[in-house]
């Protein structure tokens, strides 16, 4: 259902503005295409786009609700006979409006409307989509197992710095053990060669005293 439109009408009455798109509506599928401006062309493209799909069913009830709206036998003649087949492989719009500047005395924006009749191209399977789907996860998972990799070998060099301090703590303590001992042997070496010194110096002066 053609949504409802705010502000003044086209024409003085609701019957009237029914009448002029109805019109306007009849001009296009006579013409296939229509310069109008732009207010009546976007009131008139629903109008025309649900005569088109009245077309397409192509029954006797379609045809008795589009003679309902435009009287003129012709016109509908020409919508179900030549206009509906063209559009038969179209899902929707029929129509299509383009903008075309400003109409010279009164500046109206001015739009040309018309019946959208080329065939329709069918679109290419979109395969590539689970493609790049697929290289998108692997490029995913692949920064994943770097990770693990680097958290695993953080790990083991903790482990072996642990293991190396008591090394270092013992190589450190050893030599203050072993100088002690040491020490203590060289000083009680030193001490009988000095007693050895005094008692020779002692000897010659008791001869001499003799």
């Amino acid at each position: 259902m053609p949504r409802p439109t705010k502000g003044p009408r086209l024409g003085g009455s609701p019957a009237h503005e029914r009448l002029m798109l109805n019109n306007l509506a009849s001009s296009l599928v006579t013409h296939k295409a229509i310069t109008t401006t732009q207010t009546k062309a976007k009131r008139v493209q629903p109008v025309a786009e649900k005569l088109v799909t009245l077309a397409k069913r192509g029954d006797l009830h379609a045809r008795r609700q589009v003679m309902a709206d435009i009287t003129d036998k012709s016109v509908v003649h020409e919508l179900f006979t030549n206009v509906a087949p063209l559009v038969q492989d179209r899902n929707g719009g029929y129509t299509r409006i383009t903008k075309l500047g400003f109409r010279k005395g009164d500046n109206a924006p001015m739009a040309l409307i018309e019946l959208v009749l080329e065939p329709v191209v069918a679109k290419p399977a979109r395969a590539k989509t689970k493609l790049t789907n697929a290289i998108k996860a692997t490029a995913v998972a692949a920064p994943v197992e770097e990770v693990v990799e680097h958290t695993e070998a953080e790990t083991v060099v903790d482990e072996n710095i642990v293991d190396e301090a008591p090394v270092a703590e013992v190589v450190a303590e050893a030599p203050v053990v072993e100088d002690a001992p040491v020490v203590e042997e060289a000083v009680a070496e030193e001490a009988p060669a000095e007693t050895t010194v005094e008692a020779s110096e002692e000897a010659p002066k008791a001869d001499e005293a003799e």
